[in-house]
């Protein structure tokens, strides 16, 4: 089993060290410490498990360390920044690891990106040697990149010319989108082995600056200073601990203190329930930090993060992930509120963000997504968001027979009209309404007030409402899932999820899962005689030369 929980102290790749404004994460990956047996990590070459520590490490200083203000990333072996992701890795993997492996990389690296955006926590990455496929993506990520000019050290994407396939994490769309790259120069960048270095890099604007490397140190202090100077980060804030979750697995059922999985693998099938805040919400927001970890909005979110990585990578047959919800609908709105009230506050700020970057990586998640709205249901506020976050929707009408709780409601709050948008910018709810704007104004006149399953269906914020009687629709409509091709849900799913405009991190996302996805499989790259197989044999790839 892939565990996603780690710790500094069991770090094996990565050394975090924390001096003030600044922070250093050092790239010193173990090559024996592979996340899988058959590789070897040489030259800082990474699998999963390497970013896995990196994911970690960029949540801790969010929430550990809210006075850092600056990262600088570098590599702990000489002559080497990265080499990206280990071929050897993705050359045994199965598809769908390599897919995933992808995904997650993508995730960390647009978690950087939010973290600079949104939180100040800038990042500076600091090139001695070379930095190849992945490692190269792992820079591009960051808000300046110094590249040591002593004729030996690059940066490059060599994954089409050497492997027949992309760069993995954002490459291609980050040179020409945030780098702004003329696209004849991404061309030949991009299908140059040996990568560009020096004076080059700088015109190309592939890199920030070079410096030789009598002064690369000297440079590299200058550039975190200046980047500091941008930062909303206050100096000297005291963090909260991120200590690790209780999560109990027993056969089919994964338990944490906010999230139950409950899989039916007949069926093929798993539910996920989230448990509303069950304690009051703080008084103020030191109360808040006091909290820390317990906290309800961080509680949950950690939790329900690591059940949607969890399903994604262990459970690869479970093709729907259903939604359900328990507890008070005011008392999401109460948690919703402070952290609204306390906007600017560094530990809200960073549980919003959280909030938003687990709800982007549910839209990405490929199955399909459905929730389930029925009496003691709390889709509230900012687990509304689940709901839309789905293909389906389903709602109950009145109540089952014998049941006495209040029938099922969805309560809109602030949250669902702009605290999280969707990667293409639009909320849930305007994406939801791509075509009718006014749908969205409507939904939020009935803002704070509980909307049976008869207003739900009106405003258009359910699929179907049913009474009891017609639930068993939602079995049919289950089963008839089940039945269809997984490829082309995905592609179908992928599709619909993101209308409306485009931005980097939608391009990002449906390259990957299109045309990644797609040369993946093909025999080009992946097959017995193809590149990814025969990179350092000696022997060439052998390829079908079709254009399709």
């Amino acid at each position: 089993m892939i565990d996603f929980q780690t710790t500094p102290q069991r770090y094996r790749h990565w050394k975090l060290q924390v001096d003030g404004d600044t922070a250093q994460l050092i790239m010193d990956v173990s090559e024996d410490a592979g996340l899988f047996p058959g590789y070897q990590l040489k030259l800082n070459s990474y699998d999963l498990g390497v970013d896995i520590e990196l994911s970690d490490a960029i949540q801790r200083l969010r929430f550990e360390h809210p006075g850092v203000k600056v990262v600088i990333l570098k590599s702990g072996k000489e002559r080497v920044f990265c080499a990206g992701a280990n071929i050897r890795m993705l050359a045994g993997s199965t598809h769908a690891h390599k897919v995933n492996f992808c995904k997650f990389t993508n995730e960390t690296r647009n978690g950087m990106e939010d973290a600079s955006a949104h939180s100040g926590l800038k990042f500076l990455c600091a090139i001695q040697g070379t930095a190849a496929g992945g490692g190269y993506e792992l820079a591009l990520a960051c808000d300046h990149i110094i590249l040591a000019d002593d004729g030996s050290s690059t940066v490059s994407l060599p994954e089409l010319p050497l492997l027949a396939v992309l760069p993995g994490t954002g490459g291609l769309t980050r040179v020409t989108d945030k780098r702004r790259v003329r696209r004849d120069l991404a061309d030949a960048f991009c299908t140059t082995e040996e990568g560009v270095k020096g004076k080059r890099a700088v015109a190309w604007r592939l890199v920030d600056t070079t410096a030789p490397n009598s002064k690369f140190q000297a440079a590299v202090s200058d550039a975190a200073t200046k980047l500091a100077a941008t930062s909303i980060r206050r100096s000297g804030t005291t963090g909260i601990t991120l200590p690790p979750l209780a999560r109990q697995i027993e056969g089919d059922t994964v338990t944490y203190a906010n999230v139950r999985v409950e899989i039916e693998r007949a069926s093929r099938r798993a539910t996920i329930t989230v448990q509303g805040p069950t304690s009051p919400v703080p008084a103020s927001a030191g109360e808040m930090v006091a909290l820390g970890d317990q906290f309800w909005p961080l509680a949950c979110a950690r939790d329900l993060d690591d059940a949607i990585l969890h399903l994604r990578l262990n459970e690869l047959d479970i093709g729907v992930l259903t939604f359900k919800t328990s507890g008070d609908a005011l008392a999401v709105l109460a948690h919703d509120a402070l952290l609204a009230a306390h906007a600017d506050h560094w530990l809200a700020r960073e549980i919003t963000g959280f909030w938003r970057r687990l709800l982007k990586r549910i839209d990405v998640t490929s199955r399909t997504l459905v929730a389930q709205i029925t009496p003691g249901s709390c889709f509230a506020g900012s687990l509304a968001e689940l709901a839309f976050a789905c293909d389906r929707t389903f709602m109950l009408s009145g109540n089952f027979p014998g049941d006495n709780r209040a029938s099922a409601a969805i309560t809109l709050g602030a949250a669902n009209f702009g605290a999280y948008p969707m990667s293409n910018d639009l909320t849930r709810l305007q994406t939801r309404f791509l075509g009718e704007p006014a749908s969205v104004a409507a939904a939020q006149s009935h803002s704070g007030k509980p909307l049976d399953a008869e207003t739900c269906d009106e405003l258009g914020l359910v699929t179907m409402a049913y009474e009891h009687i017609d639930w068993d629709e939602v079995r049919v409509f289950l089963e008839e899932r089940a039945s269809f091709s997984p490829d082309g849900l995905t592609g179908l799913e992928a599709n619909l999820r993101f209308p409306g405009p485009e931005t980097m991190e939608t391009r990002i996302f449906g390259r990957l899962t299109a045309w990644q996805n797609w040369i993946f499989q093909r025999a080009n790259a992946a097959g017995e005689n193809g590149a990814l197989k025969r990179y350092g044999t000696g022997q060439k790839a052998e390829f079908n030369r079709e254009r399709v």
